[in-house]
């Protein structure tokens, strides 16, 4: 039977929706190492610890192609190249327009250089008075917008024991369970009372957008949640306040809650 994490309803095997409140049901696949049935999106098999992601292969590296020599035929390395001329741009500037006016009697203001053939005068002097052309305003610097990215609350566990407050760690999947030689555990319980109950690969909370969920992995005593047994395969969606048992008897409770 596959449990429903949102209502916990018993469906029947093969069933992909909950037949009492339609939530999609999580699909599972055998464990190619020992065959238990684990979701599809897992990483390690709770029942043997078979790591299900395969190694990525590393790329080579691809080294720069060899400097080319630039040959030069011998009937070519004789040859010489002819000067190259350079001409001053300032030339024409400074050397005087044709049809100046040369003549200027005393006392007279000087005339003004104009062009023989367009009858204008040149741009170079002209007088322009102080303060009649427009000054552009200074561009203004634009900042852009730095975006920011929402992140999801934190969440706590409480070891109802112990009136214990621990942090879940913000990662994608986090292990709860025992030092073993397999999976280091995120969340170590074996430091509390009654953690003889607990297995050493016992169960995860999976972190999806701003939802946490938590699953059976394979313990031998189960996982209990609102006193009720989780499935192995089956996932729960955690609400503040929701009671995890770890193990028969109620003897590691933790509550899922938000922080104070």
């Amino acid at each position: 039977m596959i449990v429903c994490p949102n209502c916990t309803h018993e469906n029947p095997e093969g069933a992909t929706n909950c037949e009492a409140c339609y939530t999609a049901l999580p699909a599972t696949k055998a464990c190619p190492n020992c065959g238990a049935s684990i979701q599809l999106d897992a990483t390690f098999c709770g029942q043997c610890g078979h790591n299900l992601k395969p190694a990525e292969s590393k790329s080579p590296i691809l080294l720069p192609p060899p400097a080319t020599e630039t040959i030069v035929p011998p009937e070519m390395a004789n040859v010489a190249l002819p000067p190259t001329v350079l001409t001053s741009p300032s030339a024409d500037i400074l050397s005087p327009p044709p049809n100046r006016v040369e003549a200027q009697t005393a006392g007279e203001m000087p005339p003004k250089v104009v062009n023989s053939e367009l009858n204008l005068p040149l741009v170079s002097e002209v007088m322009v008075p102080a303060g009649s052309l427009p000054v552009e305003p200074a561009a203004a610097t634009v900042t852009a917008p730095v975006s920011t990215q929402l992140q999801p609350s934190a969440r706590q566990l409480l070891h109802l024991q112990t009136n214990t407050i621990i942090e879940i760690p913000p990662l994608q999947v986090v292990h709860i369970g025992k030092p073993n030689e397999t999976i280091a555990p995120d969340l170590d319980v074996s430091s509390f009372p009654c953690a003889e109950v607990v297995s050493r690969i016992h169960a995860n909370i999976r972190l999806e957008g701003e939802n946490y969920y938590i699953e059976d992995v394979g313990s031998a005593n189960g996982t209990y949640i609102n006193h009720n047994v989780l499935a192995k395969g089956n996932r729960h969606l955690l609400r503040t306040g929701d009671r995890i048992g770890l193990g028969k008897g109620d003897l590691v409770t933790l509550i899922f809650q938000s922080p104070v």
